[in-house]
């Protein structure tokens, strides 16, 4: 999302080197959302792959978010689940990626108005006509992921988890793991939060999700960052960056969670890349657990009006 939407200015030039970079580093999956940029991401991926040595662009999985509603403005109008609009997003996907088929397929948000059913429905309908290999889903709770895999096999479920947003524990992770549906983990970071790189001075563009992010006023960001830097003190006593040292934590958690990385550059990617070479113990799991524990973040994850769209939160 970062190369296209929500977390300022990107370089398109930089951001395809990134893609590619990630593909010779071994890295399999590539996730996107229809209305990341309007657009714009899936059309930016769909130019990296071409580029891409043919070996590169074959091991590439695509993972595609839809039904997020937007308007010319970029603004926010609701989602969309119902079964003939799930069809309608998947034709301009494969379009505009380029592609004959989406490897996995999830609708953003859970669309309060239509039943899981049907959406999940629809998708497997497309998964029976070949456009599509495996359905997803994305921010939903326990109750929706057993109702959906009720109706069709569930690959896995996309939802935020890191350090300091750990409510899945509770409830939606012995879920998944019940029913054998794997977590795709994203904001494994917190939006850069946690990265070690975000500094309390550091301005925000009016375009930038962090600019309205509660998490990032004022008292709350303050205190996140204090976080950080307890954070900070167990990395370098193991010789590794904060981002390292927290995307390993989330690797840590389970074979069945795959973390999510938006690195916008290459040397982003690179760091984040070497939280694989991180072994943590029981006595480094313990220090992170005192140094952040459950629930110490301040400020939700999204804005008020947000999160009343997360089924993930009901």
């Amino acid at each position: 999302m970062g190369m296209s939407a929500l977390y300022g200015e990107a370089d398109r030039a930089e951001s395809v080197a990134t893609i590619h970079a990630a593909l010779e580093a071994g890295i399999t999956l590539l996730d996107t959302g229809d209305f990341y940029g309007m657009g714009h991401n899936e059309m930016l991926i769909g130019e990296a792959l071409r580029a891409a040595p043919a070996a590169r662009r074959e091991q590439a999985l695509l993972s595609v978010k839809f039904g997020a509603l937007r308007d010319p403005d970029g603004g926010w109008s609701g989602y969309d689940g119902r079964p003939a609009a799930v069809k309608n997003f998947a034709a301009y996907s494969l379009q505009r990626l380029g592609v004959d088929h989406i490897d996995v397929y999830r609708i953003a948000r859970v669309d309060p108005d239509v039943p899981i059913e049907e959406t999940v429905g629809a998708v497997a309908e497309l998964v029976e006509q070949g456009y599509v290999r495996h359905i997803g889903l994305s921010e939903a709770g326990a109750e929706t992921v057993r109702r959906a895999a009720a109706t069709a096999p569930i690959s896995d479920l996309q939802i935020e988890y890191s350090l300091i947003s750990r409510g899945i524990e509770r409830d939606i992770l012995p879920a998944t793991r019940e029913l054998g549906i794997a977590v795709t983990a994203y904001g494994v970071l917190s939006r850069g939060l946690i990265s070690g790189h975000f500094t309390a001075d550091r301005q925000l563009a009016a375009n930038d999700f962090r600019a309205h992010s509660p998490r990032f006023q004022g008292e709350n960001l303050r205190h996140n960052l204090s976080l950080v830097e307890a954070l900070r003190k167990i990395a370098e006593e193991k010789g590794v960056t904060v981002a390292q040292i927290a995307i390993a934590w989330v690797v840590s958690r389970g074979e069945d969670i795959v973390p999510l990385v938006g690195a916008r550059r290459r040397d982003r990617l690179t760091e984040a890349l070497g939280a694989l070479d991180v072994t943590l113990d029981e006595a480094d799991l313990a220090a992170i657990e005192e140094a952040v524990p459950e629930g110490a973040a301040a400020g939700e994850r999204y804005p008020e009006a947000q999160m009343g769209h997360l089924d993930s939160e009901r």
